[in-house]
């Protein structure tokens, strides 16, 4: 059986061993929408729980559409330039409209990259298209503090500011907050750093309710509500659901937290996929491009099938990690991982308030490594990173993934493997249907 894994910009084509019994996870089929800009211009023209985008920027003097960085492929050249010509037939002065982007504590988005991001370079050449940066204390609002757990919440001074607030993204598994897009886009999307550091501190990340696909009592999620709510009423949000050929399926527009609701709705049935059992062998992507290319993003397709890997299984993974590690502040977290190995390694972060930047997605690490043994295979990572990881490189050669497989059946002497092609974006769980 060959099964194409989603790699950089193509696939990665893994023939296996003809001993193994692979169960292959995808997510439920989807129905693509043939029409993309109709069905957004019938989503702005009937928004949910808010009066129609033309309607209620009348009479107002400046906006701010929120999109999300190039880690997340949002279809955003389906919706900007709609959005765009609502604000300016309400009167909406066109040089009032600022389109930010999302970063968090990412790096910007420039040049031709930024291009491709927002899809349509009307918008480019006519919009004012600008990065959120995250440690610009002038930049931001202070609006206090969260009243449960004392989150500071300061925010990115362009969107608080604006008489019209707009966050769009992507619905999908999230291996923190549960799911991506709405309140998500806000924070730690335009957040302050201090923020940031703050709820993705080790309170919040060693908390087992803050996990792929759950909302109940999520700690990330109730504090990025709690945010939309110190901002005040009258925030939207435009959320989309595409399918692995990156197509849409869905998209929802109107009060922010009622249309982040609607898009969870809709994609929980196809993304969340009961396979009823463990595997000694996983073997999985991190969804291709544009989120396989830096390791710091590899991390999320390591956690999000713990669910159904057997404790002391292997957990294979292929990512192409084109643009190396990430960050420096990533590698030198990861450089403290390999030093003081992961116990000591949670010891020194346990008692944080503020989070060393990115040293969280090392602490997100750490869960697949406490469940069994993790390798990886990617030809982008330069060797001389490959210490950093912290798990078991795989060479790089046509068969590589092949001969891993067959060395974990032989290991754990069990035929059954699992393969999930699109990586993060399908959430298995051992439970039966």
């Amino acid at each position: 059986m060959s099964i194409d894994f989603a790699y950089g910009r193509g696939h990665l084509v893994v023939d296996m061993p003809e001993a193994a019994e692979v169960t292959v996870i995808r997510k439920s089929p989807l129905a693509k929408i043939a029409d993309g800009r109709g069905a957004v211009r019938a989503a702005l023209d009937a928004p949910i729980g808010a009066p129609a985008l033309v309607d209620m920027a009348r009479g107002k003097r400046s906006a701010c559409i929120l999109i999300c960085d190039i880690t997340r492929p949002v279809p955003n050249h389906l919706f900007l330039r709609p959005m765009v010509e609502d604000l300016e037939a309400a009167g909406v002065p066109r040089d009032a409209i600022t389109i930010l982007i999302a970063t968090g504590l990412h790096r910007p988005n420039e040049g031709d990259e930024l291009r491709e991001l927002v899809g349509d370079d009307w918008i480019v050449d006519n919009i004012r298209v600008e990065n959120h940066f995250a440690r610009d204390d002038a930049m931001h609002v202070d609006l206090g503090v969260t009243a449960t757990r004392g989150t500071p919440v300061k925010i990115d001074r362009r969107f608080v500011e604006a008489e019209v607030r707009i966050a769009t993204g992507l619905v999908e598994p999230h291996f923190m907050a549960g799911y991506s897009g709405g309140r998500k886009v806000i924070a730690p999307g335009v957040a302050h750093q201090d923020t940031i550091r703050t709820f993705h501190n080790a309170r919040f990340m060693e908390d087992p309710l803050a996990m792929s696909c759950n909302l109940a009592g999520n700690p990330l999620h109730e504090e990025q509500l709690e945010i939309v709510k110190i901002l005040g009423d009258g925030i939207l949000g435009l959320n989309t659901v595409i399918d692995e050929e990156r197509d849409l399926n869905f998209v929802s527009f109107g009060e922010i937290i009622a249309s982040h609701g609607a898009a969870v709705d809709f994609v929980r049935a196809s993304t969340e996929v009961p396979v009823g059992r463990k595997f000694n062998t996983v073997v999985t992507s991190s969804a291709g491009y544009p989120l396989d290319q830096t390791y710091y993003q590899t991390v999320k397709g390591m956690v999000t099938p713990l669910d159904i890997l057997a404790p002391g299984g292997t957990l294979i993974i292929v990512s192409d990690c084109a643009e190396g590690m990430g960050s420096p502040e990533f590698r030198a977290s990861q450089g403290r991982l390999v030093e003081l190995g992961p116990d000591r390694f949670l010891e020194t972060i346990l008692g944080k308030q503020f989070a060393d930047v990115d040293e969280w997605q090392t602490e997100m690490q750490l869960k697949p490594m406490r469940v069994g043994h993790v390798q990886l295979f990617s030809t982008g990572l330069p060797a001389a990173d490959h210490g950093l990881t912290g798990v078991e490189m795989l060479p790089n050669t046509p068969d590589a993934v092949a001969r891993a497989v067959v060395a974990s059946i032989a290991k754990h002497g069990d035929a059954a493997v699992a393969a999930i092609p699109e990586g993060p974006y399908v959430i298995p769980f051992s439970r039966a249907a």
